[in-house]
């Protein structure tokens, strides 16, 4: 769920974890190569939604890739537990295959959201979800939709008790924009559309407007604006101190990160 964007020249684009091919070193016979990355956020915010209510977040994965294009990645963060309750973190388990035809690239795969311990209080309910994407991009811009093939975050009957039936084939479209302006500087424009099946009123709009620095030696440093169209009487969270936000409001995100 990292929303730090990335558009990766082989089409992968994730609002969650990135996967990011690595190249061969001269003389490197080997097919497969790995990354690593380790970042600190200035909260954690997934979709324009915030899950660490303001607080900063720790994030960082690894990642596998094979020359053919498929590859295979697990990424983790920090959460609140007012925002997901009892969670202990967020741990993203992602594969897939990308690949380009002439100047376009494409990326298929899964992405599955693990939160050990967290269960909505009260039901039992599991926040787990999975969901499958299929993404293109061209220069420096992406489109990428992703499709749940479970319940969306634990929406359902049980939950709800409203008789609404579960929230498998929510789906979430987005765009993405990437344009290096000058050396080492580039400019992120995002903007998606989340859909929650049978609970529409928690559907939303979100967007992102940013600047990146690459300083070298993988590390980066950003800057962005983020907001949402999200109901804000539906996505306020209190913890056990009252003290409540609005976790789908405007908000300036920086991050510094490392690749390695």
């Amino acid at each position: 769920m990292n929303q730090a964007l990335r558009i990766i020249a082989l089409g992968a684009v994730f609002s969650g974890s990135a996967f990011t091919p690595v190249a061969h070193a001269e003389g490197d016979s080997s097919p497969f190569s790995t990354s690593a990355n380790v970042g600190l956020y200035s909260q954690y915010v997934f979709r324009g939604i915030g899950y660490t209510q303001e607080n900063p977040a720790v994030q960082g994965g690894f990642d596998v890739s094979h020359e053919s294009g498929l590859y295979l990645g697990i990424w983790g963060t920090n959460v609140s537990d007012a925002a997901l309750n009892n969670a202990a973190g967020e741990i993203d388990i992602y594969g897939g295959y990308a690949g380009q035809v002439g100047d376009f690239g494409y990326d298929v795969g899964f992405l599955q959201f693990l939160f050990p311990g967290g269960e909505i209080n009260g039901t039992k309910e599991s926040y787990n979800t999975l969901e499958l994407y299929a993404g293109v991009s061209w220069g420096p811009v992406g489109i990428k939709y992703s499709h749940t093939v479970t319940d969306y975050f634990g929406f359902n009957n049980k939950t709800f008790g409203q008789g609404r039936g579960g929230s498998s084939g929510s789906n979430y479209i987005e765009a993405n924009v990437g344009y290096e302006f000058a050396p080492g500087w580039t400019a992120i424009a995002h903007a998606g559309r989340q859909h929650v099946e049978n609970y529409n009123e928690y559907s939303f709009n979100d967007w992102k407007l940013g600047v990146a620095y690459a300083f070298g030696s993988g590390w980066e440093a950003g800057l962005a604006w983020v907001d949402t169209t999200a109901d804000s009487d539906l996505y306020t969270v209190c913890d056990d101190n009252s003290h409540c936000k609005d976790t789908g409001k405007g908000k300036v995100l920086a991050h510094i990160k490392r690749t390695f």
